[in-house]
């Protein structure tokens, strides 16, 4: 079962998404995929064995609290037997904005919650409980809540909050386009991005190309922009570079390999 959810009003300027995710295998069963967000994600890991390819190395880890910073490209991630998995994505600039966080040290890595004062462990016992995803995302709210409100509460810049939606509108804009639209000059905006998405802005474009180029591949995005996803690119080799770059292989073999998570 995988349930998410938009966040409460409250804690939409922070939190994207809440998500909880619980998948049933036999001991043993070994699942190889990956995952790669745009932005840095909490996951509270209750059950199964993980391995994650990070920016340090492999990682390993069963039951633990982690913070994942944004990802410039697909982490490799397997996972064996059944699994549980609690999470919530944070809008850019949230973790500067509570916690003077240097997003371009998270790139591609992640970090024991604990290390960025998440207080999960006296819950994460109760979530054993049962597969309610509502009550999951619920109880995880609120120790969001608790959280910001314990951080000072402070907004993620609006330049931030403002070159995001570019990103989810129209990536194919320039940067200096981008930087026209947000009102500030080039400099500034290449500063914020950096500070806040742990990447360039041309970094931070390319990906939100090829993350809606592969929704397009696999049947998720609208039909209707099909069209103007493909013509972000040159041509097919600009497509296929780009493409490969970020996820490690080809539109055609990301279209042929299954990828469950």
């Amino acid at each position: 079962m995988s349930y998410n959810r938009a966040p409460a009003a409250d804690l939409a300027p922070w939190i994207g998404r809440f998500y909880a995710t619980y998948v049933d295998a036999p001991p043993g069963h070994p699942l190889d995929c990956g995952i790669i967000n745009d932005c840095s994600m909490a996951r509270i890991q209750l059950r199964g064995d993980w391995e994650a390819e990070t920016a340090d190395g492999m990682m390993r880890y069963g039951r633990a609290a982690l913070v994942f910073g944004p990802q410039s490209r697909l982490m490799r991630v397997a996972v064996t037997g059944g699994f549980t998995s609690i999470g919530c994505s944070f809008r850019p600039g949230t973790g500067y904005a509570l916690q003077r966080l240097n997003m371009p040290d998270l790139v591609v890595r992640f970090v024991p919650g604990e290390k960025l004062g998440w207080p999960v462990d006296a819950g994460m016992d109760a979530l054993d409980q049962g597969g309610d995803g509502e009550a999951a995302v619920q109880w995880l709210e609120h120790i969001v809540r608790t959280f910001i409100k314990a951080t000072g509460a402070r907004l993620p810049d609006p330049l931030t909050a403002a070159f995001e939606l570019i990103t989810l509108t129209n990536p194919a804009k320039s940067v200096a386009e981008c930087a026209r639209e947000c009102d500030v000059d080039r400099k500034r905006l290449e500063r914020v991005v950096r500070r806040d998405f742990g990447m360039s802005p041309k970094q931070v474009l390319r990906r939100a190309r090829a993350l809606d180029m592969a929704a397009h591949l696999r049947g998720v995005a609208d039909a209707e922009e099909a069209g103007e996803i493909t013509l972000r690119y040159y041509d097919q080799s600009h497509l296929i570079r780009e493409f490969t770059d970020i996820f490690g292989m080809s539109p055609r073999q990301f279209v042929s390999r299954p990828l469950p998570i």
